[in-house]
């Protein structure tokens, strides 16, 4: 069983963290040590960014970030000997976060492979319209048993998000509102309606809400509403610095408890 999969069907009751970081940033060096210090204080899924010289749907933190890890010389042939060297102690899933240009400019038949080789679960493509995933991408992605995340927002059609979720598998990407990246403090009212208007309409997959959660608000605001938060901005800005990923935690954590 893909490892996306195999995460949900065992969760029970429990609320689910995924945490976002951009290979590479703050340092090449340090990518590896940053998955495996997620994995050792109990984070369920590591987004992997690959870091794109001009990230749309992100915030200033995040592209930031990706300038320095491209700064720094991140690649995804590099990124992929990474994980590859620490795939024998990874145990949860890795999923790739990235636009559309470098995926096609390495091929998506060698990019699904080398997701494959190197130990990841899955993908998250923003900029991939479905029209292109279903007809190029899932089928080379299906035959490496890989998970196409596909992204909903409030601005999403309830035709639109029938149609994701019963056309993917893993999870569907809850963006909390139609805005680029970024913490915020707390979600308004159009947002709580939103999140209670998806869980009504009783989907096929679990649903993980992201984008501006920051804090023990926001962060209960997704637990009540999906199977658990997404978390980027905030622990890229923590990574960013503190330099290591186990100060970054440990501030993370502090920051979700107040």
């Amino acid at each position: 069983m893909n490892k996306i999969n195999q995460v949900f069907s065992q969760r029970g009751d429990r609320k689910l963290l995924s945490l976002y970081f951009c290979a590479g940033a703050p340092t090449v060096e340090g990518t590896a040590d940053v998955i495996l210090t997620m994995q050792e204080r109990g984070i369920d899924f590591v987004e992997v960014g690959i870091p794109f010289s001009d990230p749309l749907a992100d915030g200033p933190v995040i592209q930031d970030a990706a300038t320095c890890a491209l700064h720094n010389g991140m690649t995804l042939k590099k990124l992929f000997e990474i994980l590859s060297s620490v795939k024998s102690q990874v145990t949860i899933p890795l999923i790739l976060m990235g636009y559309l240009n470098p995926i096609l400019h390495y091929g998506i038949e060698d990019f699904c492979r080398s997701c494959s080789e190197s130990g990841v679960s899955g993908m998250i493509i923003p900029d991939l319209p479905f029209k292109d995933y279903l007809e190029v991408v899932k089928p080379v992605a299906d035959r490496y048993d890989l998970r196409v995340i596909m992204l909903i927002s409030p601005e999403t059609s309830e035709e639109r998000v029938r149609f994701i979720d019963n056309n993917t598998e893993g999870f569907i990407y809850m963006v909390s509102s139609a805005s680029v990246t970024g913490a915020r403090n707390s979600f308004g009212a159009d947002n709580l309606e939103y999140f209670k208007r998806i869980d009504s309409m009783n989907l096929r997959n679990p649903r993980m809400i992201g984008f501006g959660i920051s804090n023990a608000q926001t962060l209960q605001a997704a637990n009540d509403n999906a199977a658990g938060a997404i978390i980027g901005s905030k622990f890229v800005s923590l990574l960013s610095q503190y330099g290591n990923a186990g100060d970054a935690l440990d501030q993370l954590f502090l920051a979700l408890s107040k």
